[in-house]
């Protein structure tokens, strides 16, 4: 792509109502703009990273035998009555129609799924059953000010299975563990899977958590053997024994990126969710629900990979596989270059505008995509190659351009 074709929603200098430093180079980057509180618009570059991030959930999700579906924002008041928490949870938005009548906007979907899944399974045949989606979320949140880590508006992928036993359950349940840290590995994001409690799903719950200083979560944490809950479920203070192996432990702040719960027959008994077995007696379906936040991980991405120049984003999601700058006196040999690139199938970002060198490094730092490519009259028939994560650059030919993209 042109870089000037591209619409320029760079920004020279941090909002000021962000205390996050994700929303801050986020929206000074282009890729998000503030809307309201906890409410963000995704702008073309944006969109290039939710894209990315998406692919590689849909590809694991997929790979695990679960199929894509898309249900509804709007979720009927009687929905919710059916299971009790159209009173009892806070951060639900409510909206009412011409007719009077009272929706919710989904902050989760086991008030959809549940009766929608009574369509699909009769049978013992049926199950095991695996449904995901990737939809728009809202929450009322009383704080929103850490930008993407939490909104009231946000993208959220939500898997639901169905089983005919706990034993069914427990075995998908370790099969989604290992998807999800697929999804982060792949991500470049570090992970650790934290014990906690299940709030208005179940007892207790897993929780997929980034160590960051600027975590909202509180997580004690054992080095010496793995122990991680969320103070939620473990009051130990800092410098306090661990219960499993009684090494000092240490309470660490983390973001979380995912969540996964045994629910049991929570959501399926007020459906009437059940199924046949082989001998034609019916029981409920076991259900299982594994959350990953897609927009929470891009903020979290930043939050934990950037220097005070900008972003650096990992190549899985980065907006643009490579950024050709061009510099005064090139004689066609950069646009030469990006054409032979992008028939190479390597995404670049072309930066061919009439504006200072300066300014075109820093812009390049700022949106963070891993390579950078200068042209210029002092390269001569050599280009200039700079890994974003890296401080030293190199003179290179298009041939090692190209197997490096290869890799």
């Amino acid at each position: 792509m042109l870089q000037s074709q591209l619409p320029n929603f760079i920004r020279k200098e941090s909002p000021r109502d962000e205390e996050a430093v994700s929303a801050r180079l986020l929206i000074r980057g282009g890729f998000v703009d503030k809307l309201a509180s906890g409410v963000y618009t995704y702008l073309p570059l944006g969109i290039r990273v939710l894209k990315n991030i998406e692919s590689i959930v849909r590809k694991e999700m997929d790979a695990l035998g679960a199929h894509e579906l898309l249900m509804p924002v709007m979720h009927p008041k009687e929905n919710w009555e059916k299971t009790g928490r159209w009173k009892t949870l806070d951060v639900l938005f409510k909206i009412a129609g011409r007719d009077k009548k009272e929706y919710a906007l989904g902050p989760t979907h086991e008030e959809v799924i549940s009766p929608l899944a009574q369509k699909a399974i009769f049978s013992y045949k049926d199950l095991p059953l695996g449904l995901y989606q990737i939809q728009t979320k809202f929450r009322d949140e009383p704080r929103a000010k850490s930008g993407l880590l939490r909104g009231r508006e946000f993208l959220m992928k939500d898997l639901y299975s169905f089983h005919a036993s706990t034993k069914d359950l427990d075995a998908y349940y370790e099969q989604a563990i290992k998807a999800y840290k697929k999804v982060f590995k792949k991500l470049g994001v570090d992970t650790v899977l934290v014990e906690a409690s299940g709030g208005t799903f179940s007892k207790f719950s897993h929780e997929f958590q980034v160590f960051l200083e600027s975590g909202e979560d509180q997580i004690v944490y054992c080095k010496k053997c793995g122990l991680a809950q969320n103070r939620e479920i473990n009051d130990t203070r800092e410098g306090g024994p661990c219960p499993v192996c009684g090494a000092i432990v240490s309470i660490r702040q983390g973001a979380e990126v995912g969540n996964i719960f045994r629910l049991g027959t929570k959501y399926s008994e007020p459906f009437s969710l059940t199924y046949k077995d082989a001998k034609g007696n019916t029981h409920p379906v076991i259900m299982g629900c594994y959350g990953m936040g897609i927009s929470r991980l891009m903020g979290t991405i930043v939050e934990a990979l950037h220097d005070d120049r900008g972003i650096v984003w990992p190549a899985e999601v980065a907006p643009f596989d490579a950024h050709l700058i061009e510099l005064p006196g090139t004689n066609g040999k950069a646009k030469k270059l990006y054409k032979e690139l992008i028939e190479a199938g390597i995404d670049v970002l072309y930066d061919e505008r009439s504006v200072s060198a300066g300014e075109k490094f820093a812009e390049s730092d700022l949106i963070g995509i891993p390579v950078r490519l200068v042209v210029s009259s002092k390269t001569g028939k050599k280009i200039e190659f700079k890994k974003r994560n890296e401080e030293t650059t190199k003179l290179v030919d298009e041939t090692f351009i190209r197997k490096y993209f290869k890799k």
